[in-house]
């Protein structure tokens, strides 16, 4: 069966380039060995970048070895779900600016997300093509 994104429908890819997932299949797919939980799709911004190599998770340093690229502002990404939600609190308690959370694909979002944030957050953050 295949699995479902936030909105109810089929999962969309992520992104193809650079290949994204747990997998590097192009989607943010669950699995049983993905303790991060990839499942959000996000699209990169400077400020959320330059926050998860504050918190020790360098997204932007290509890591060949991992089948890592490293991504630039306007990538989209499977990012681990913890850092997204990370992001999210620290824009309300450290009043980072807006961007520091980066924009969710909605269609390319999973569903399993919806365990640890309201959809209405999500939308809140939709990104908008």
């Amino acid at each position: 069966m295949p699995e479902r994104n936030v909105l109810g429908g089929e999962l969309a890819t992520c992104s193809a380039d650079p290949k994204t997932g747990f997998e590097r299949d192009g989607c943010c797919r669950t699995h049983p060995d993905d303790r991060g939980r990839h499942e959000l799709c996000a699209v990169m911004t400077d400020e959320f970048l330059a926050f998860s190599r504050e918190r020790g998770n360098d997204l932007v340093t290509p890591r060949p070895e991992l089948q890592f690229p490293g991504l630039e502002p306007g990538d989209r990404w499977c990012v681990c779900l913890g850092r997204w939600l990370e992001a999210l609190e620290a824009t309300r308690a450290e009043r980072r600016p807006e961007t520091t959370v980066p924009p969710v694909v909605l269609e390319a979002t999973n569903a399993a997300v919806l365990d640890a944030v309201e959809l209405e957050t999500l939308e809140a953050h939709a990104y908008d093509v």
